[in-house]
């Protein structure tokens, strides 16, 4: 069942890699296409919810009983970073840095909400009986966000930066397993509804902008200004009243 986890993580980093090159470089695909590799991860949580998350369980922690890394803190963060950082260096993508940015918190904060949502609602309890916040993953959803949006800003500069974003979150997902905080259900279920937040975001993004952004960026002095308080972050919209 190990050898399952371990095939189950490489297709996923993989194909989703490659999937979102194949997406970022289609012209006038129907919509419904685009959910076709969410909705099959979202539909594989499900189904493996149950004897197979606590079979993978049991092989996990006989291959790696006293194993534990914070390094999945910290990595989900870098597929959100990476694209924001190519931007500030002026390496274009599909949008320019402001769009990045208002698609970036979009895609994480509907991703995030449905997240947390399903957490206090499921009540699903962690394989180490932590708490009953297991399903979904907030961590697997933030990291494959940001990989989603990656590869949707600069997937077609290189399929590099889409393989990368996904190996990046695909290695938070595993260790979010092996560290013994969530099953695998959870982070399969978690990454593909998180591609599935960022495509919906990026299909409604131009209604958006003709119905909102343009009148409010009309205002004078308004700016969008990233934040960090020590235990929150986020963006702020300052404008004059």
């Amino acid at each position: 069942m190990l050898r399952l986890l371990l095939l189950l993580c490489l297709y996923l980093g993989l194909h989703t890699g490659v999937y979102a090159q194949i997406d970022s470089t289609a012209r006038k695909k129907p919509v419904w296409k685009s959910f076709i590799a969410p909705v099959t991860l979202m539909t594989a949580g499900l189904v493996t919810q149950g004897a197979i998350s606590r079979e993978v369980r049991r092989e996990v922690r006989s291959a790696f009983p006293n194993f534990h890394t914070p390094a999945d803190d910290y990595l989900q963060y870098v597929p959100t970073l990476v694209p924001l950082g190519l931007g500030a260096l002026g390496v274009k993508g599909k949008h320019a840095l402001k769009d990045q940015l208002i698609l970036m918190v979009l895609s994480q904060g509907v991703a995030q909400s449905v997240t947390q949502g399903m957490k206090h609602l499921v009540r699903y309890p962690r394989p180490n009986g932590e708490d009953n916040l297991s399903f979904p993953s907030g961590h697997t959803t933030f990291a494959f966000t940001g990989a989603a949006v990656l590869a949707k800003e600069y997937g077609e500069r290189s399929i590099w930066y889409s393989i990368g974003g996904y190996g990046v979150a695909t290695g938070v997902a595993s260790l979010r397993v092996i560290n013994n905080e969530h099953w695998l259900a959870d982070v399969l279920f978690s990454a593909g509804l998180s591609i599935a937040a960022t495509e919906g975001v990026y299909h409604i993004y131009p209604w958006i902008q003709r119905k909102i952004l343009r009148k409010l960026f009309r205002q004078k002095n308004m700016a969008l200004m990233p934040y960090y308080s020590g235990s929150a972050y986020g963006v702020a919209m300052v404008m004059p009243l």
